[in-house]
Order: C-alpha cells, then sequence, then structure tokens
C-alpha cells in the first residue's frame, strides 16, 4: 500500500523533555524496574534483575514473563545463584517460554559474569556485548537503564513509535540505522528512564493496533498524525509462507504409568531440552519407525510453529516395560517438572499423559 511521502519537518526531532514528563507521570509498575520517582531519590535498578528481565522478555510479552522473573528470582536471588545452579534446573524451570537458546546462554552469561567479573556486570554497552546471549540491544538496554550511559535502546516498540513519528515508507527492518540514528540524537541525560518511557509509549499508547495520539507527547511533531493515518505505519514486509515440516513422536508408558523421555542434543532447536522418542522432521512426509515392536496406536496429530518453519507431529502411543538405549522412565507425578518445550507438551497432552494447555 502506498501512503503520500511526507517531507521531512524540522520538528520532526523527539523532545526528550515530553517524553519523560509522560514517563514520570505514567510509567509503568514492572516488578525488575526502579520507577522514575525512586531513581530521582538515588535508587538505583539491579543489573541482575534488568539483564534477566530482557533476556526473557526477547520475543515474550510482559504477561507471560512475570511469573517467570519472580519464579527465577525466588530460586536464584543473585547472579552467584544462577552461575551455580544445574543447567538442567535452569532449562526446567525455563520450560513453555520458548526459544531455548536464551536459557542455555542465560546460564553461561551468568557463569562468565561469575567467574570473569566477580560477580558483577559491566558497565558499559561495550563490554556487556562481550557476554553470552548478550548483543546490542540488550547490552543498550542494561547500560542506559543501570549506568544511564547515553546509547540509543530500540525493541520492538521503539521501532513502531519511530515508524509512525517518521511516517518511513520501508519496513522497519530496512529502517534500523535510520532509527536508531534519531533516537541516538534524542538520548538525555536520563538515558534510563529515557528508555524505558520509549517502550512504555510503544506498549501503552503507540499500540500495534491503536494509536491514542491525543495523548502522546509527540503527537505535534509526528508525521503520521500529520499524514491523519498513523495506522498505517510501520509498513508490513512481505509475507512468505512457512516452510512445513512433519514427523512422528513416539510416547512409549510403563505399566507403572511412567513415560519414556530423553534429552535432546547439546546442538540445534531445542538443544538440552526433554523430549519424547521422535523421528527426523522432513519436508516430505514419511512412514513411522517405530523405536521397538509394541502395539502402537495413533493419538492424533499436533501442530506447531517454530519462528522459521511450521511442524505437523504425528502422535503415537505404546505400553511396553522396554526402555531404549538413552533415556529414562519419568514417574507421573515428576513428568510437570521435566524440562518439556511447548511443543512436547503438546504431544503429552494428545497422548493424554498431561492435560491439554
Amino acid at each position: 500500500m502506498a501512503h503520500p511521502a511526507p517531507a521531512q519537518h524540522p520538528q520532526s526531532i523527539l523532545d526528550a523533555k515530553a517524553v519523560l514528563d509522560w514517563y514520570d507521570r505514567h510509567a509503568r509498575n514492572l516488578p525488575w524496574r526502579v520507577g522514575p520517582k525512586e531513581r530521582a531519590k538515588g535508587v538505583r535498578p539491579d543489573p541482575y534483575a534488568v539483564w534477566l528481565s530482557e533476556i526473557m522478555l526477547q520475543q515474550t510479552t510482559i504477561a507471560a514473563v512475570r511469573d517467570y522473573f519472580a519464579k527465577f528470582t525466588r530460586l536464584w536471588p543473585t547472579v552467584h545463584d544462577l552461575a551455580a545452579a544445574p543447567l538442567d534446573d535452569v532449562l526446567a524451570q525455563w520450560a513453555g517460554l520458548g526459544y531455548y537458546a536464551r536459557a542455555r546462554n542465560l546460564h553461561a552469561c551468568a557463569q562468565v559474569v561469575v567467574t570473569d567479573h566477580g560477580g558483577v556486570f559491566p558497565a558499559s554497552a561495550a563490554q556487556l556485548r562481550g557476554l553470552p546471549g548478550i548483543g546490542d540491544y540488550t547490552s543498550a538496554a542494561i547500560a542506559a537503564i543501570c549506568h544511564d550511559e547515553p546509547v540509543a535502546v530500540v525493541d520492538g516498540n521503539v521501532d513502531r513509535v519511530m515508524a509512525r513519528f517518521l511516517a518511513l515508507e520501508k519496513p522497519v527492518r530496512d529502517e534500523k540505522p535510520l532509527i536508531r540514528a534519531r533516537v541516538q540524537e534524542a538520548v538525555p541525560q536520563r538515558a534510563g528512564d529515557f528508555a524505558q518511557a520509549m517502550m512504555d509509549l510503544g506498549a501503552t499508547i503507540c499500540a500495534p493496533r491503536r494509536a491514542n495520539c491525543l495523548l502522546c507527547p509527540f503527537e505535534p511533531q509526528c508525521l503520521g498524525t500529520r499524514i491523519g493515518n498513523p495506522l498505517a505505519y510501520p509498513v508490513p514486509p512481505e509475507k512468505k509462507a512457512k516452510p512445513e515440516r512433519s514427523g512422528h513422536a513416539y510416547v512409549m508408558r510403563h505399566p507403572n504409568g511412567s513415560v519414556f523421555v530423553r534429552q535432546r542434543g547439546p546442538k540445534g532447536l531445542l538443544a538440552k531440552m526433554t523430549e519424547v522418542p521422535g523421528s527426523d522432521w522432513t519436508v516430505s512426509e514419511q512412514a513411522p519407525d517405530f523405536p521397538l515392536d509394541a502395539h502402537w496406536t495413533s493419538a492424533g496429530t499436533v501442530v506447531h510453529t517454530f519462528t522459521h518453519f511450521r511442524l505437523t507431529l504425528t502422535v503415537w502411543t505404546a505400553t511396553t516395560p522396554i526402555p531404549l538405549d538413552e533415556g529414562w522412565w519419568s514417574a507421573p507425578d515428576a513428568l510437570t517438572g521435566e524440562a518439556f518445550p511447548s511443543l512436547f507438551r503438546k504431544v503429552l497432552a494428545t497422548a493424554g499423559v498431561l492435560p491439554k494447555p
């Protein structure tokens, strides 16, 4: 869809004071955040809490993260505690949050912070980028929020605000350098509060499906508002159909009710997570190759969408006391504590082993 190309307005510059004034009145109350009133009194954010929340919030919503954040900080209140925890325990507590490489990097990062930095997170974005699982965005967020380093912090919410503010004619992914440069120009002395103000503005006022322009501190300079249709931005990228893959999952139940499970390999998708035995996931459909002789019955199918493909698994069940070479029998009361990703919780629900999510 084509939009009228606006001339660059000399006043289309982010007003940091306006958004900070708005944030001082409307900042969200988040469990990992030190609000503007506390910041003004000299209370400093905990880098461990900020880091943990930022890793959890990647590709996930605040609503989904709240309980996980509370659970992690209760089990491992400091980076020393998290570093000392077994990886399997961390993966088990992460199960259901998705993007499991984050959990592995989280644990690795905690160990590096403890062993190489004495349990203290580096203060600068440049130093933070050297830690496992910390890229440009997360390093900037921690450095700005915890130490007021004057760096641009640009997440999906800020991308959306800027796409509307500048009435960008191209998808956000094509305008990343421009967006970062324009945000960087506006970073004030209160860099941490500014970063969180921009995120809050995108989450509450300049939201994905609505724009409450009359309440927005940027409304006087916003080019999307001048055009009269801010919701036309960001311009969506061209969508491509996800590739399809298929496979089989084999749920083996012991006569005593236990289920045979195993750990996935150390690399690749869902690495080191718990699964039931299964086939490879292939582009073309394949016949089941059952792992042992038993009376196998089909329990149905599971469809699960990953970032880069859509997977359909046929779920087979059998009762047998015979284990495979690698894996273990998980008792009924232990199953909920296993590090199953969402995919395999769906599989076990389809097999009637776990309640349906």
